[in-house]
């Protein structure tokens, strides 16, 4: 009887005994801009782990809803982000993690077809759901934090001003990441603020592994930094953070 009911712990706890592993490694891509690469690595999850399920929903939908953009939010672009906010909905009542998740989605969803003020809505009540996580000590969002994702969104809808803000939260929210750097440098280009800009894509350039594969966006801060504006303030010497 004893080893019957062992036996049965142990299949119970077997779908998330790869949960923490993988979600680190999920987490590693998207420290390097690869989102595609941290669904790769979670798709790998056993079924059945709220975490996993839950951190793999919410950065697919993120995946979807980039795409989605590109093809001016159509219905069908937007099936898979659709279906991402359902699984999140499944787990939401029991994991704040997934009601964040969900919402940013959403907000996400808003941000693919230009809805700027719905996106706006959403967004605020996903980073005052996230702010109050944290304050209780706990995460947020799984992976990528809705605070640096709400960054993100305002950039890619050009409201650049808004981008500026949201990312200057982010930094005082969760401390500075390669993906407010990366947004911060994108927003002071897209309002020609050249010298931040140059110390931006240069903190980014300096703070990258050499043994880490480069991704498109440290092409994109490299091609910034050999204009004529960041070489002449390069020459003070590096700028740190």
């Amino acid at each position: 009887m004893i080893a019957l009911l062992v036996a049965l712990t142990l299949g119970q706890a077997t779908p998330c005994a790869d949960g923490p592993a993988l979600i680190a490694a999920g987490s590693e891509r998207a420290a390097v801009f690869d989102l595609d690469g941290a669904v790769a690595r979670l798709g790998s999850r056993t079924p059945g782990c709220p975490e996993t399920e839950i951190a793999f929903s919410y950065v697919r939908g993120l995946v979807a809803a980039r795409d989605a953009y590109r093809y001016g939010g159509s219905p069908e672009s937007l099936a898979p982000v659709g279906a991402a906010i359902a699984e999140l909905a499944r787990h939401a009542p029991m994991s704040p993690s997934a009601e964040i998740a969900r919402v940013m989605l959403l907000a996400a969803s808003a941000a693919a077809q230009s809805e700027r003020d719905e996106m706006a809505l959403l967004l605020d009540h996903a980073l005052q759901l996230e702010r109050q996580e944290r304050a209780a000590g706990r995460s947020g969002a799984p992976m990528v934090t809705a605070h640096e994702v709400a960054g993100d969104l305002w950039l890619q809808v050009h409201r650049f001003e808004d981008a500026r803000q949201a990312y200057a939260r982010a930094e005082r929210e969760v401390g500075r990441t390669r993906r407010i750097t990366l947004g911060v440098a994108r927003t002071a280009s897209r309002l020609d603020e050249v010298p931040t800009a140059c110390r931006e894509f240069r903190l980014l350039v300096e703070g990258w592994s050499t043994t880490t594969k480069e991704p498109s966006e440290l092409a994109e801060a490299r091609a910034f930094l050999a204009r004529l504006e960041c070489r002449e303030s390069g020459r003070a010497g590096p700028v740190r953070q």
